[in-house]
C-alpha cells in the first residue's frame, strides 16, 4: 500500500465551507490511489463550541479543580466530535471510513495526563481497515495508557499524532493541512514581502517552531525526523504543494534543485524579560545557584549568558517579577529590563560561514537597534532586542539576507543551470 497521512487542524475544520475543503483533499488523495489515514483537530479554536480551549474553559470556570485524570476525559472528545462528523460527510459521497480513536488505533502514551508522550503504536488494527479499502479517520492529541486510561499528549498533539502514525506506518508522506500556505520566510503579519519556502530541513522547520513560528510543532517534526518520513505543510483552502520539510538529500531528489541557502527565514518571540544577575564577591558558582533556584520554581528559562562575573538570562513577562522575587530573597540584587523580544535568523547553511553575524550587526546598527544580548549555534543566531524595536529588527534582517527576493530564484539553483 502507499500510505499518505493528512492531518487536519482546527481551522481547517470550523465551519461546513472548511470541512467541504478537507473532504476535496481526502477525495483527491483517494482517487489517486492512497490508503489513507486522516488525523484530525477538535473544530475551530477558542470559543467554537467543541475546540479543547473552550472546553478547558468549561472547567476554569467551576474552579478550576478537575483532575487530570477526567481533565483528559473531557478533552479528548472534541476530536472524536470532528472525526465522526467527517467520518459522515465521506460516506454521503460513497468514500467508506472508519473511525478508531487515539486508544483504538492502539496509540500507547506514558500516564503524564494533558501531556502525555507517544511510547509505541501497534499499527495492525489502522492496516486491516486499510486493506478493506476504508479511509482511516483518527482523533488527533489523544492516545491510551498500557492499562487503557485516555490520555492527551498536550500542545500540538494532533501534528505529534499525525507524525507518529507516519513513522509506524512507513508512510510515504505527512500532510500537514492549516490555514497558512506552508512556512514563509517570516510571519507576514509582520514583512508583507515574507515569501513561502518550497522546502526546508527538519532542523530548520524545528529551529523555527522553537522560536516563534508556530505552523507545525516541533515535537511532531522530531519524530518524523528519525527515520526521515517527509511532511508537507499546505494551505486546506488550496491545491498548492505547500513546503516540503525534509532532510536535504530528499528534497533534492523530489524537485531536482540543490539547496545553497545561507539563511531560510527571520522566526520572534515577543513578551520577554531580560534579568541579570551579578555574583557575589568571591562565588564562583552563581550560575548553580540562579538555574537551580528558577528550576525549583518552576520557571522556564532562556538565552542564557554565563560568565565569571554573573548570568543573564531571559523569563517570560509574565514570571518576571517572580523571579525577581526569588533572587531577591536569596540576596542578588537582579537587574530587570522588560518588554524584550528575542530574533532569530535561521538557516542550516549559517554553519561554518564567516560574516553571518557582521550582517547582522551591520542590519540593526543601520536601522539603530541596540542588541541587549545574543547567542548562536550551528543553524542559529538569536538576538535580544526591546519589543518596541522587534518589528523593525525582523524587517530589517529580512531585507539584509534578501529574503524578500522569490525564493526558488534567489535561494537556490536546479542541477540544469548549474551545468549551464
Amino acid at each position: 500500500m502507499r500510505i499518505l497521512v493528512q492531518k487536519f487542524g482546527g481551522s481547517s475544520l470550523t465551519t461546513q465551507d472548511c470541512r467541504e475543503r478537507a473532504i476535496h483533499h481526502i477525495a483527491k488523495a483517494h482517487r489517486e490511489g492512497y490508503a489513507l489515514v486522516v488525523v484530525v483537530s477538535a473544530m475551530g479554536r477558542k470559543g467554537d463550541p467543541y475546540a479543547t480551549d473552550t472546553l478547558l474553559q468549561m472547567i476554569q470556570e467551576n474552579g478550576d479543580k478537575l483532575p487530570p485524570r477526567e481533565t483528559d476525559l473531557l478533552l479528548h472528545t472534541g476530536e472524536i466530535i470532528s472525526a465522526a462528523v467527517l467520518c459522515s460527510m465521506l460516506h454521503a459521497r460513497g468514500i467508506k471510513s472508519t473511525v478508531l480513536t487515539g486508544g483504538q488505533a492502539n496509540i500507547i502514551t506514558s500516564d503524564d495526563y494533558t501531556n502525555a508522550y507517544v511510547y509505541t503504536i501497534d499499527p495492525n488494527r489502522i492496516k486491516q481497515e486499510l486493506e478493506r479499502g476504508h479511509v482511516v479517520i483518527v482523533p488527533g492529541f489523544q492516545g491510551r495508557t498500557v492499562d487503557w486510561e485516555i490520555t492527551t499528549l498536550g500542545r500540538g498533539g494532533s501534528d505529534t499524532t499525525a507524525t507518529a502514525l507516519g513513522v509506524a506506518l512507513g508512510a510515504e508522506m505527512v500532510d500537514i493541512f492549516t490555514d497558512v500556505n506552508g512556512i514563509m520566510t517570516a510571519d507576514p503579519r509582520i514583512v508583507e514581502e515574507a515569501q513561502p519556502l518550497t522546502s526546508v530541513t527538519y532542523t530548520e522547520i524545528c529551529n523555527m517552531a522553537h522560536l516563534g513560528a508556530k505552523v507545525i510543532h516541533p515535537r511532531a517534526v522530531e519524530i518524523a525526523m528519525q527515520t526521515n518520513v517527509p511532511i508537507r505543510v499546505r494551505s486546506t483552502f488550496s491545491d498548492d504543494p505547500g513546503t516540503l520539510v525534509s532532510s536535504l538529500q530528499y528534497a533534492g531528489q523530489m524537485d531536482g534543485q540543490i539547496n545553497d541557502r545561507l539563511v531560510i527565514g527571520i522566526a520572534h518571540v515577543e513578551n520577554l524579560t531580560q534579568i541579570k544577575v551579578f555574583a557575589k564577591e568571591g562565588q564562583y558558582d552563581t550560575q548553580l545557584h540562579v538555574f537551580k533556584a528558577m528550576a525549583t520554581n518552576g520557571i522556564s528559562v532562556d538565552f542564557i549568558n554565563v560568565n565569571p562575573r554573573g548570568v543573564a538570562y531571559t523569563v517570560h513577562d509574565r514570571m518576571a517579577d517572580k523571579a525577581s522575587g526569588i533572587l531577591s530573597e536569596m540576596g542578588y540584587e537582579p537587574q530587570l529590563l522588560r518588554e524584550c523580544a528575542k530574533v532569530s535568523v535561521i538557516g542550516a547553511g549559517i554553519a561554518g560561514v564567516p560574516g553571518v553575524m557582521a550582517q547582522i550587526v551591520e542590519a540593526l546598527t543601520n536601522h539603530d537597534i541596540p542588541i541587549l544580548q545574543s547567542a548562536d549555534s550551528h543553524t542559529t543566531i538569536w538576538v535580544l532586542v526591546r519589543q518596541t524595536d522587534m518589528v523593525k529588527a525582523v524587517r530589517a534582517l529580512h531585507r539584509q539576507f534578501q529574503l524578500h527576493k522569490r525564493t526558488a530564484e534567489s535561494q537556490t539553483y536546479t542541477s540544469e543551470s548549474k551545468t549551464n
